[in-house]
């Protein structure tokens, strides 16, 4: 587990750009967090560090969006406005989780019972104007993920807080 302390939203696009050059080709991030957390800001950031240059909106009405960046495939799945978690069956979202493509989801708890167990958990905490992140690790693809950010995090002695 990763414990951070992100005082703005340039240590949010910071740790996204960590997250996205530590990324493994395939798995997915699960983002919880209340409305204003930060998390489409996170994965905004995460695309413009993959050199994404387009526009990045969350994907609330379409709840799911893709991208092509330098050969790889990802999702960003916005599961808000989700009625029924089968209708990600019906959308083909096992063919993205299932395949090489890397998944970002905000609102992951909405598609339980379809959804697999996420690579990587985040959780943004609000803390007044700030925010407090919980990273786990739930499988090998995570667990080297999660290692490879607290390394550098560590070489670039990016100041956060770390518990």
């Amino acid at each position: 587990m990763l414990k951070l302390y992100l005082a703005d939203e340039a240590a949010t696009q910071a740790l996204a750009a960590v997250l996205a050059e530590s990324a493994p080709h395939s798995g997915w991030l699960a983002l919880h967090g209340d409305l204003g957390a930060g998390k489409t800001t996170l994965v905004r950031a995460f695309l413009r560090a993959l050199g994404y240059s387009g526009r990045v909106v969350s994907p609330t009405y379409t709840l799911v969006e893709a991208y092509e960046i330098a050969g790889r495939h990802i999702a960003h799945y916005d599961l808000y406005r989700l009625n029924d978690p089968e209708e990600l069956e019906w959308m083909g979202a096992r063919e993205d989780f299932g395949a090489d493509t890397l998944c970002l989801v905000e609102w992951p708890e909405r598609g339980v019972g379809v959804l697999p167990t996420p690579d990587l958990e985040m959780y943004l905490l609000h803390a007044d104007e700030a925010r407090c992140v919980e990273v786990h690790a739930h499988s090998k693809i995570g667990v080297a993920w999660l290692t490879e950010v607290k390394a550098t995090l560590k070489k670039n002695n990016i100041s956060y807080s770390l518990d």
